[in-house]
């Protein structure tokens, strides 16, 4: 019998769930340790898989293949950097980390241990976005994309208001929804860089709204729409190719449940992981890119305020 992938979360906040239901899905991979530093969240692990209020606990215990990271976002560095360190792969929830000098420093450690850093990017396996990138001609390249990750945050945070603190979160929309936006733009027309960037923030910091522009480096153009105010739920995708035709892909079309897109993208991101893990590929830039594009756009921020 095959051995199957010994997994652990370290981390169940309201997105662990997610990751959780995916293991019904597959069979290679088993959930063989979960964390978290809140009894009451590990409650209905006990008697089914080993239960940690440590990650240094569970990394030496466990005997694990990879885990999750779904801690909040200013302890992403610390988890990663000690799960990788004890040679276990690691697929962390976007974003890498809240600055780009701890994301570098991960990727220089996953890439000297030679050890797998995957940051999960769940909107790259969005069956809408999929069908897009079908619709594309490979003779007829992406001129312009809009993408747009709208939303209300309180509705999306739930019991995790850790999202609301610009020093835990990294700052806002920008820090947390911009790198799955990025991500996508660079599924759909590649590498890019930030050219011009709006943001705007509420009394207490938190970066609420942000537009901002990105260009290819094949000419292509790009706009990301981000904000944390948005009366409902908008995220969606509109791309323009180089002959006029206009492509559209509604990230939540056919899935009518609060979040209900997320359960197929989150088995997208595990089966993606698995798959990396078994060819022992390099995927550490993906996050990194993602994370400095963020940077970027509050590097200008801050000079556009001199």
């Amino acid at each position: 019998m095959t051995r199957r992938t010994r997994i652990g979360i370290i981390g169940l906040g309201v997105i662990s769930k997610f990751y959780v239901s995916a293991f019904d899905s597959l069979p290679g991979l088993e959930l063989a340790a979960v964390c978290d530093l809140r009894p009451d969240a590990l409650a209905e692990f006990e008697g089914r898989v080993p239960c940690y209020t440590d990650h240094r606990a569970l990394l030496a215990g466990a005997e694990l293949d990879a885990v999750v990271v779904n801690v909040p976002n200013d302890v992403h560095a610390e988890v990663c950097g000690a799960a990788l360190e004890a040679g276990v792969a690691v697929c962390v929830e976007k974003p890498l980390a809240t600055t780009a000098e701890d994301g570098r420093a991960l990727v220089r450690t996953s890439r000297e241990r030679g050890v797998l850093l995957f940051t999960s990017f769940h909107r790259r396996y969005n069956d809408n976005v999929l069908a897009l990138l079908e619709r594309v001609p490979a003779h007829t390249p992406v001129e312009s994309l809009t993408v747009r990750y709208l939303e209300r945050i309180e509705e999306h945070a739930g019991s995790d208001r850790w999202y609301l603190d610009p020093a835990r979160c990294g700052g806002g929309c920008v820090a947390d929804n911009g790198p799955n936006a990025f991500d996508t733009v660079r599924q759909i027309i590649g590498d890019v860089e930030v050219v011009a960037a709006k943001v705007v923030r509420d009394a207490d910091g938190v970066d609420r709204q942000a537009t901002v522009d990105l260009r290819a480096r094949n000419g292509a153009t790009a706009r990301v729409e981000l904000d944390w105010s948005y009366e409902g739920e908008r995220k969606d995708v509109d791309a323009r190719l180089s002959d006029g035709t206009a492509v559209h892909a509604d990230m939540l079309a056919g899935h009518h449940g609060f979040k209900s897109s997320l359960r197929h993208e989150y088995i997208g991101v595990l089966r993606d992981f698995a798959g990396a893990l078994a060819a022992g590929e390099d995927r550490s830039g993906g996050g990194l890119a993602a994370l400095e594009l963020v940077s970027d756009v509050y590097r200008l921020e801050k000079e556009g305020q001199r």
